[in-house]
Order: structure tokens, then C-alpha cells, then sequence
């Protein structure tokens, strides 16, 4: 008998079941990573979504709670006698009475996977060093690689992506709304104040750094799912700052302030010899017009273009927000 679902489903926040994936290997000798491979009628999730079961741990979410319970049920016996299920809720289910209120017809694919399994462990080394790979399983044999060739029979051809950064540059309520929201937002994020308090901010889940911005973002290793938001007042500072992000690979720059002061701004940056490419990249003002100036407003504007951008990337089918990717089934 599995223990219940929590009742309110925190364990759906998690969009990227890495982090349960790593804490159910260590939890006990296997887990269930349950995949939706196919979306029919407009579901609530995009397939590829994922799911993890393991001791203790759940993660994840399919319907909003419209199949969570039985999955985990199903789970729990996939488990139990490690053979792989496909389950199928929507048009030509066979549990009729579980109903999707979305009228859509999703299938979810489940498979047992071993703790030790080196599949599993170049899963996550991938994650740490922050290399792209493609998990391709047929529910029995699995492999995980920067570059693997589907076999016919399998189920799941699922890319990861490294885990999506957020550096933001600056220290005013703004900077911190943008930082804290980025941070619940499920990206590694990095605060950035220049010469600030040796005691870092009191908000979970951000790194802090207070080394000159040039400085600091050069010792960062950008890389293109590296989002850079430069927030400070000090034009300097935000020069510093611009003039290592533009030319790097970083996916996206967007920088704080006015439009009509933009040009006199932009103008240090070509005289130093930034190319008017790397200039062109810049996101100024920084953030979605949605008409807002308080720092909850301009948080919620920065996240949600550095989103929007990536998932217009990602349907493009492309890595992060420059870099190519192979197409994969989910």
C-alpha cells in the first residue's frame, strides 16, 4: 500500500525532476520516472512532461489532479515488479470513470529505474557540469548521451537541457524582487552587488557575489541557457556589466532604465568596440511592456520575457536560447 498524495500538490511546482530524480537514488535501490509521450486534445501539459516516484519522494505533475493519484498507484506496482506500463487517460482509456476535464487524451509512459543505473548516473552528471544530453528507454534498456540514436522500439527520447541561470546585476528592491522571483522560478540564480554587505541576502535559493560586475561575470562561465539582468542605477557599473555579457554566448541580456536615455548609454559600448551585433542582442528597456514600475511589476515582466523568449527557442527546436539541438519525440 503507497502512501498517500500530499494533499495540497506542492510536489507539481517542480518542472524539472532532476533534484527528486537525485534524491530518490539515494533514498532507496529504485525509482519510477513515469514520461507523457503523447498529448491528444489540447492537455495541461506539453509532452515530455515528467513525474518521479521513489521513497519518500514525489515530483511533478500530468493533469492538475485529474490523474496523479492513479499514476502513483500505478507506480507503486511498476515498483513492485519492474515492468514498464503504458497507461492511457482520455478517449479509449480503460479507466473510464478517471475523467479529464480537459477533454484531452494523454498517454504517460512508466519505467523502473535502478539507483546504480548508468544511465541514470550520466543523467546527472550532465546536470552538474551542465551539458545537454537525450535519455532514449524502451522501459528495459536505456542510454543517455550528448548524442543518441533512438531505437524502434523505444518509448521515451527525452532531451535535457542544462538547468536554466539568472544573473542579476544590482542590489535595490527591484534587483531583489527580480532575483527572488527567478529563484522560485526554478533558475540558479546569482545576485551581483558590487562592493555590497558582506552578509548575503536574506532570500532562499540565491548565490551572491560582491565582486566589481565585469569581474564577477567573467569568473561566471556564461553560458546560452544563462539569462544576465542588468538592474542598477549606476551607469558604470552597468557598463561593466554589459560590456562581458553582450559578447558572451548568454542567452539573454536585458538592461534597467528609461528608453530615451538608451542611446547615451549604448554609446560607451560601441566606443570600446562592442560589436553592433552583441548590441543588438540587448533586451532595453529590460522586460515585457505591461505597463507596471514597482518591483513585484518589473519582476514579473523580466521572468516572464526571459521565458517567453525560451520557449519560442525551444519550439524552434533550439537549445536554450542559441544554440542547436537535436529533435527528440517528447
Amino acid at each position: 500500500m503507497r502512501d498517500p498524495l500530499p494533499e495540497w500538490p506542492t510536489f507539481g511546482l517542480a518542472e524539472d525532476v532532476r533534484p527528486a530524480l537525485r534524491r530518490a537514488r539515494e533514498a532507496a535501490p529504485a525509482l519510477v520516472l513515469a514520461t507523457l509521450t503523447s498529448v491528444e486534445g489540447g492537455g495541461p501539459r506539453p509532452e515530455g512532461t515528467q513525474m518521479v516516484f521513489g521513497d519518500g519522494v514525489v515530483a511533478g505533475y500530468f493533469s492538475g489532479g485529474c490523474v496523479e493519484s492513479d499514476v502513483a498507484d500505478h507506480a507503486a506496482a511498476c515498483l513492485q515488479d519492474g515492468e514498464p506500463r503504458r497507461l492511457v487517460y482520455g478517449e479509449g482509456s480503460p479507466w473510464p470513470d478517471i475523467q479529464l476535464l480537459c477533454g484531452a487524451r494523454i498517454e504517460i509512459f512508466l519505467e523502473k529505474v535502478a539507483s546504480d543505473d548508468a544511465s541514470l548516473a550520466e543523467l546527472l552528471a550532465a546536470e552538474t557540469e551542465r551539458r545537454p544530453v537525450t535519455w532514449v528507454s524502451d522501459g528495459v534498456t536505456r542510454a543517455c548521451a550528448a548524442e543518441v540514436e533512438p531505437w524502434p522500439e523505444a518509448a521515451v527520447v527525452r532531451h535535457h537541457d542544462p538547468v536554466p541561470r539568472l544573473i542579476v546585476v544590482g542590489g535595490d528592491p527591484t534587483a531583489l524582487a527580480i532575483a527572488t522571483l527567478g529563484a522560485q522560478s526554478g533558475m540558479e540564480t546569482t545576485l551581483v552587488r558590487s562592493r555590497g554587505p558582506v552578509a548575503p541576502p536574506p532570500i532562499p535559493g540565491i548565490a551572491y557575489r560582491r565582486e566589481e560586475a565585469g569581474q564577477a561575470l567573467r569568473q561566471m562561465d556564461i553560458d546560452g541557457w544563462t539569462a544576465v539582468a542588468v538592474a542598477t542605477h549606476d551607469l558604470e557599473t552597468d557598463r561593466a556589466a554589459l560590456m562581458v555579457a553582450l559578447p558572451s554566448p548568454a542567452g539573454y541580456v536585458g538592461l534597467l532604465g528609461a528608453r530615451r536615455r538608451l542611446p547615451e548609454r549604448l554609446a560607451p559600448l560601441r566606443a570600446a568596440g562592442v560589436a553592433e551585433g552583441s548590441i543588438a542582442r540587448l533586451h532595453a528597456p529590460i522586460g515585457l511592456d505591461i505597463g507596471g514600475k514597482a518591483p513585484w511589476e518589473v519582476a514579473v515582466s523580466v521572468i516572464g520575457e526571459i521565458m517567453s523568449l525560451r520557449q519560442g527557442e525551444i519550439a524552434s527546436g533550439l537549445i536554450g536560447l542559441r544554440e542547436s539541438r537535436p529533435k527528440s519525440k517528447v
